[in-house]
């Protein structure tokens, strides 16, 4: 494969995901989910919709430098999230259900290749999840969930702005939260991501396990509001199967978060920024470095 192809089809792994592009290889974006992501809510069913863009600042090579040249551009996301929370319990826990369709509108604007633009926008791969588990304690929450992003989308190995990834992946996800007081005004979260992907056919490569974390530092003020530090972690494990380099790609960001909820109305609003600080390139050896606006809409019916 030579050199434009083997870039392009970089940026279609490490850009085309069902959310703006952030994780290290594979779907799952992290910053999506922000403060207080490992507690499951009560019973009962849910909407959550996510607004996200992603602004592409520069893109790196395998050891975090800049290419040169300007290289630029943007992914708006519309992600919509059903989730179901039984009545059931299994060991413990109580025991929900979700899936998740992403909607995308890709623009890139690359000197790498040539000074070319590149777009595409329409349904992303689809997630199911037949499995969430939540457990609770008087000052922490636990969560597990096992699911799949199936290869549903469109995907063209020549278009890096593709909405579809071309492969599929199995996600395994486990977090925790603590609150440092009974009020449960200040608490800290971690949640974890572990990502098993099936070969991209078009192109005979098997991206490698990649594993991400998202983490929160959050104060519940007494009006409602909650302020927090929010940030996220990601790394690809394993060397792409088929790939000619054996790097391995990785990401770090932080930021902001604000969020409220209306008990009344059973409906929660979040907004968050993130600034990425490091991201170094996998295998193929481009990886974008940018910045994140996130606004999440919860409703409980």
């Amino acid at each position: 494969m030579h050199a434009f192809a083997t870039r392009t089809l970089s940026l279609a792994v490490a850009l085309v995901m069902p959310l703006p592009a952030l994780a290290a290889n594979g779907h799952y974006p992290p910053g999506i989910e922000g403060l207080s992501a490992a507690a499951l809510p009560p019973a009962g069913i849910y909407y959550r919709g996510y607004l996200l863009h992603y602004d592409i600042d520069n893109l790196n090579d395998a050891a975090g430098d800049s290419l040169p040249g300007r290289n630029s551009g943007g992914v708006t996301a519309l992600t919509h999230r059903l989730i179901w929370i039984t009545e059931q319990r299994f060991l413990g826990a109580d025991y929900g259900m979700e899936v998740v369709i992403p909607m995308l509108d890709i623009e890139l604007d690359l000197d790498i290749a040539g000074g070319q633009r590149f777009t595409d926008d329409g349904i992303g791969d689809v997630f199911v999840g037949p499995v969430i588990l939540g457990w609770h304690g008087q000052q922490w929450d636990a969560t597990f969930a096992a699911g799949h992003w199936f290869d549903s989308a469109d995907f063209d190995p020549g278009n890096p702005a593709s909405v579809g990834k071309g492969f599929g992946t199995t996600m395994l996800t486990l977090g925790g939260m603590w609150h440092f007081d009974a009020a449960r005004t200040w608490n800290v979260s971690a949640l974890s991501r572990y990502e098993i992907k099936t070969e991209q056919d078009e192109t005979g490569i098997t991206p490698g396990d990649s594993w991400l974390l998202e983490w929160g530092l959050g104060h519940r003020l007494a009006n409602g509001l909650e302020l927090g530090l929010v940030g996220y972690d990601a790394w690809q494990l394993e060397s792409d199967s088929g790939a000619a380099s054996g790097d391995r790609a990785e990401r770090h960001a932080v930021g902001l978060e604000a969020g409220y909820f209306w008990p009344q109305l059973g409906l929660g609003l979040k907004g968050a920024a993130y600034h990425e600080y490091d991201t170094e390139a996998g295998s193929s050896g481009v990886i974008p470095e940018g910045d994140m606006l996130r606004l999440q809409l919860t409703k409980a019916f």
